[in-house]
């Protein structure tokens, strides 16, 4: 049974998935038909700490073993186990740390994008999050399929095991909020492949996340000026 929507990261809503996880610091939309994350849903903490990355990637044992990833999937597959929830954002306590690094929270990424365009974004993310302007950063961020494209996969090659489909492409979706009440956004696709383009290039209206994902973004905050909000390509990061 689903835990009720009671942690802070939630209070603007969830979009639906499979089964919902609930972590210390981050939330978790878990699709049984990709064998991964539909999404998965932060509040930036990326303060400066001592803690250390902790690199214990692991599977997640709460998803069912027929739809649960394991690391012998991405053994010499040639991709990433990427991040969803960024492990330097969540860098208060060892605890919170590693549980970025539950299987559930990884998709299979090329290194080029993960290690590149993907960081960049995640970088830029926290430089946000560091404004004066800014009292939380909100974050959801999850992978996409072109349904018609080809959907390449990587684990078992037997009927005991799990495969994972490849990604064409990744959104994330940032949600600011001042001390004020008033609240910014941005949203971005990324084609899983190696980019030297601007991150710029990638914003994308959230309606359009919204339609290619199949799921209702921030859908607690309603009203004429979210309606806008979701439906405008801001400027990155205009406060």
């Amino acid at each position: 049974m689903n835990q009720p929507n009671l942690k802070a990261e939630t209070r603007y809503g969830i979009p639906a998935a499979d089964q919902i996880l609930y972590n210390r610091h981050y939330v978790l939309g878990y699709s049984y038909y990709f064998r991964q994350a539909k999404w998965a849903l932060e509040i930036v903490d990326s303060d400066a700490t001592l803690i250390v990355r902790a690199n214990n990637f692991r599977p997640d044992y709460r998803v069912p073993e027929r739809f649960r990833a394991d690391l012998a999937d991405y053994e010499k597959s040639g991709y990433d186990r990427g991040h969803l929830v960024a492990s330097a954002n969540q860098i208060e306590t060892q605890i919170q740390n590693s549980e970025t690094f539950l299987l559930s929270n990884m998709s299979p990424q090329k290194p080029k994008f993960n290690r590149q365009i993907w960081k960049k974004l995640e970088v830029a993310v926290r430089k946000l999050n560091d404004s004066t302007k800014v009292l939380e950063t909100y974050v959801i961020s999850g992978p996409l399929f072109y349904f018609d494209t080809e959907v390449l996969m990587i684990g078992a090659t037997d009927d005991n095991g799990v495969t994972l489909p490849i990604p064409h492409a990744y959104f994330k979706s940032i949600l600011t909020e001042d001390e004020r009440g008033k609240f910014k956004m941005w949203s971005f696709i990324i084609p899983n492949e190696e980019s030297n383009e601007s991150l710029e290039t990638f914003l994308v209206k959230t309606t359009k996340v919204e339609k290619i994902a199949g799921l209702y973004l921030w859908q607690s905050l309603v009203g004429t000026k979210i309606k806008r909000e979701k439906g405008r390509v801001r400027k990155m990061w205009k406060i």
